[in-house]
């Protein structure tokens, strides 16, 4: 299907003092503007696709500010506002007195034709929940599936509008729903009792929200899918796996428990006596990660996806891309059925040791050596005492201090390896060799292995909303960092004293 892209620019630019318009209005890649940030004081900048664009000499005065106000809906608790029958979203950033500082004005776009990428599995009458970074498209792929359920298949679809980007501003929805129903929420705090609302008054078939964000949503939205009522929406979130991290929203996917096994029980399991299962059935059961514009990840079975993460097994989504002519393609296969037997079998044979390995970490995080130890699924956990180990895991910076536990480690024949960074990659380069796995991208370069750190450091802040500080590296590794971060929507800066600089990335 050929997609049509429906996004009212000329409304969106009207709102804009007539140099900031007449600006935007002449760049060759205005179809592909992203958004217009206004921070008061500050160079006004506009973000595209592919670049960004800063307007040097011209900065943001209180009666631009004010220009745009007037010309855009009342924001709501949410600061957020809108222009009517439109999908723009207008953010406001406040001072402590209550005063708007600063707009970060973001274009709103109707992609028709977006949803054959995952069609066949809207269709399934399954509860599908999107995931991905901001800017990404979910809000446009969620916008897209209520429109194809509502008019093409024939169902009673209502959707739960927070902050109206998926309906538009304004009392009357924009024609991109189709004949979906829309409900507003009166505030965010609200918004799981609209849904529950939803189901009970207006006999929906499916319901479709954007960004489940609380407790008390995740819990109404297991309530709706008890009922029977298809279920799509949005999560904060980049992985299936960061999803499981997250304690507020993991009962979406299932939810984590700490199950204390027999002695019996943890010998034939090749595990320690204290591991995680998953504590209920999923309230979706299928996961899309939107890792790029017209690139998914698909995993069609959370609960058995859950169940072997849990249990430290490589998981392979199916990966589908559409192509530049509009073809949607499935690169790569999806994770084998396998029964409840097979299960006690690691889906990674290894050809080298394969005894167990038993970790003492000093200076390592205990969180990525475990995450390193479920994304190889090796035969390996991590011991309280050095006493209980065969191996002692030590970051190189913390050498000279641990003198004394590296000479009981040797006194006790006990093997020793020394990372040079607090990294998953150097963890999971470290298992890789010990075990003969060729661990993902071979032999990274330094570069890569940073930015594999900052992506990290990325899903951490996006899940925990708390700030996280990378290792330290060089000026020009900083920079790339810096650049990625970006990408996301978060803020980020350079910290410390050279060589110790390093970058510390915030929530938006």
């Amino acid at each position: 299907m050929v997609q049509q892209i429906v996004d009212d620019l000329d409304k969106f630019l009207a709102i804009f003092p007539a140099d900031i318009k007449e600006k935007l209005e002449k760049d060759p890649d205005v179809k592909d503007l992203i958004e217009v940030v206004l921070d008061l004081g500050r160079e006004i900048e506009a973000r595209f696709y592919k670049k960004t664009i800063i307007f040097e000499g011209r900065y943001a005065t209180e009666e631009d500010l004010n220009y745009i106000i007037a010309r855009v809906g009342e924001f709501s608790g949410d600061k957020r506002a809108g222009i009517e029958r439109t999908l723009h979203r207008i953010s406001a950033i406040e001072n402590r007195h209550g005063r708007i500082i600063g707009l970060t004005c973001r274009v709103g776009r109707a992609v028709l034709g977006t949803v054959d990428i995952i069609r066949d599995v809207i269709e399934s009458g399954k509860n599908i929940l999107l995931l991905g970074r901001p800017g990404v498209g979910k809000t446009t792929l969620l916008r897209e599936t209520a429109r194809v359920l509502a008019d093409e298949l024939g169902k009673r679809v209502i959707i739960i509008d927070t902050s109206n980007e998926i309906g538009g501003d304004g009392d009357i929805p924009h024609p991109a729903i189709g004949r979906a129903r829309r409900m507003q929420v009166p505030n965010p705090s609200k918004q799981h009792d609209v849904m529950i609302e939803a189901v009970e008054n207006h006999m929906p078939e499916v319901i479709v929200i954007d960004e489940i964000g609380t407790e008390l949503e995740a819990k109404a939205a297991r309530t709706i899918a008890e009922r029977g009522v298809q279920l799509i929406g949005t999560a904060h979130g980049i992985t299936l796996q960061n999803l499981l991290l997250n304690p507020t929203l993991s009962d979406l996917v299932g939810g984590i428990q700490v199950v204390t096994l027999s002695d019996e029980e943890a010998k034939r399991r090749g595990t320690q006596k204290t591991v995680l299962e998953r504590k209920a059935p999923p309230t979706f059961q299928v996961v899309v990660e939107i890792q790029e514009r017209d690139k998914l990840a698909i995993h069609h079975d959370v609960a058995k996806t859950v169940d072997a993460l849990l249990r430290g097994y490589i998981i392979k989504p199916e990966i589908r891309v559409r192509t530049a002519e509009g073809e949607v393609k499935k690169v790569e296969a999806s994770i084998p059925e396998v029964s409840s037997q097979e299960t006690e079998e690691p889906i990674v044979k290894t050809d080298k040791k394969t005894d167990v390995l038993k970790i003492y970490p000093y200076g390592i995080s205990r969180n990525r050596l475990e995450k390193a130890i479920r994304n190889l699924g090796v035969p390996a956990f991590i011991v309280k005492n050095l006493s209980e180990a065969n191996c002692l895991l030590i970051l190189k910076a913390h050498q000279k201090r641990a003198k004394d536990l590296l000479k009981e480690a040797e006194k006790r024949k006990i093997d020793i390896a020394v990372l040079r960074s607090n990294t998953v990659t150097q963890i999971e380069r470290f298992l890789g060799e010990r075990f003969g796995i060729k661990t993902v991208g071979g032999k990274s370069s330094e570069e890569e292995e940073a930015l594999r750190e900052a992506q990290e450091g990325i899903e951490y802040v996006l899940t925990h909303e708390e700030p996280y500080e990378l290792s330290p590296q060089p000026a020009y590794i900083r920079r790339l960092q810096h650049q990625l971060i970006q990408q996301y929507g978060l803020h980020s800066e350079s910290v410390g004293v050279e060589p110790f600089r390093k970058v510390k990335i915030f929530p938006a």
